[in-house]
């Protein structure tokens, strides 16, 4: 990890992130628009390039609201068949720029009824489908414990925060249970009724990785979903990657609002 780290801090001329944001499918806007250096992940020694539409594949440096902040503008993810510690590299990688808080952020489908397309998430807790975990193989005590704590990963603080910088910005949002499945195909109607029974609100193929990482290196965390799409029911509607898209394009003014009132606040 040295190897990255340094080659990294050699293009920063000695600026510190703080905070890092990891957007997620259709959200990278954010990083076009506050770009004061952006380095590809392919030029990056040990990143893997970013392959899904959606994806750049950049980290992008900038000052925020007078913070300083490093996004993530597209994330590797397990489907791809990428292993669990390859897709979480970056997070420790961040945590050794220096990165205290980590914001993360997706595009997930509905589980909740009461939810609806373009609505935003704020994440109080997950459940680990994927079927592996990234912490599994030797531990690194320079890091973190090898078996770390995950009664609050993500930080009631930031939670409680994020909620008030929506109600200033008179933006309704939803708070709920994150599941994550390894993807890539959606989830079946069957499987929906599933995870509603066992206690998930939204769904999708990311996130958990990477906030167990960084609840293992004592990050603080804050989760947000974009609400793409009602998950698969028994109505017939298919599914899509571009429904996907679509829909965080017409949330990216509230959710970019809401991400850079949350900088400011911290």
């Amino acid at each position: 990890m040295n190897t990255t780290v340094e080659f990294i801090k050699s293009k920063l001329n000695n600026f510190v992130p703080e905070i890092a944001i990891v957007l997620g499918s259709g959200l990278g806007e954010l990083a076009d628009e506050y770009c004061d250096l952006a380095i590809p992940y392919s030029e990056i020694p040990n990143f893997i390039k970013s392959t899904v539409k959606g994806h750049k594949g950049r980290l992008v440096f900038a000052k925020i609201n007078g913070k300083n902040v490093v996004m993530m503008q597209g994330r590797n993810h397990f489907y791809e068949g990428h292993t669990m510690q390859e897709i979480t590299y970056p997070i420790k990688v961040l945590h050794a720029l220096g990165v205290k808080t980590l914001i993360l952020t997706n595009a997930a489908g509905a589980v909740n009824e009461s939810y609806k397309p373009s609505d935003l998430m704020i994440i109080t807790d997950h459940i680990n489908n994927m079927g592996a975990n990234p912490l599994i193989g030797p531990n690194d005590e320079s890091l973190g414990e090898r078996f770390p704590d995950m009664s609050e990963v993500y930080n009631k603080e930031l939670v409680k925060l994020a909620e008030e910088c929506a109600k200033k910005l008179e933006i309704d949002v939803q708070k709920g249970v994150y599941w994550a499945n390894s993807g890539p195909n959606y989830e079946t109607p069957s499987e929906i009724k599933m995870i509603r029974q066992l206690g998930g609100d939204a769904v999708g193929m990311s996130t958990v990785p990477e906030a167990i990482v960084a609840n293992y290196c004592k990050m603080n965390i804050l989760g947000i979903s974009c609400i793409s799409n009602a998950a698969s029911s028994d109505n017939g509607e298919k599914l899509s990657h571009e429904e996907v898209i679509d829909t965080t394009n017409k949330a990216k003014i509230k959710f970019k609002s809401l991400v850079l009132q949350i900088v400011a606040d911290l």
